[in-house]
């Protein structure tokens, strides 16, 4: 299998990538915290995570089912963010399948981790 260089792709691609998966990781560590913390917690990782996906959250509320739990709705919003960064931008670009290219923002820490602590040449 062969693998595209991110340099083929445009600045703009990598950049937007970068920013929905900046907000989607996010979404994930407010649902990962409200598991330990409530929502109005004075700890400041739970401030930034509420402050951060509010308005995010806000923006997906129509689209929320009611049903949902609080702590479950911010999983439910990074899902939207998942399935246009997956699914989505690889069409929009015209790949039929860009493998793990279809994350650059995680390729790209993968790659610093291995490089940080893989095996030594």
């Amino acid at each position: 299998m062969t693998t595209i260089p991110l340099e083929a792709f445009p600045v703009w691609v990598i950049v937007l990538d970068y920013a929905l998966g900046l907000v989607m990781w996010t979404l994930i560590g407010r649902a990962a915290m409200s598991l330990f913390l409530p929502e109005n917690s004075e700890f400041f990782f739970m401030r930034f995570f509420v402050r951060a996906t509010n308005p995010v959250i806000a923006l997906f509320r129509p689209v929320t089912p009611s049903f949902l739990i609080p702590p479950l709705v911010p999983l439910f919003v990074a899902w939207f963010f998942f399935m246009f960064r997956f699914y989505l931008m690889p069409w929009l670009l015209g790949y039929s399948v860009m493998g793990m290219l279809s994350f650059p923002l995680e390729g790209d820490i993968a790659a610093g981790l291995y490089e940080m602590f893989g095996p030594r040449r």
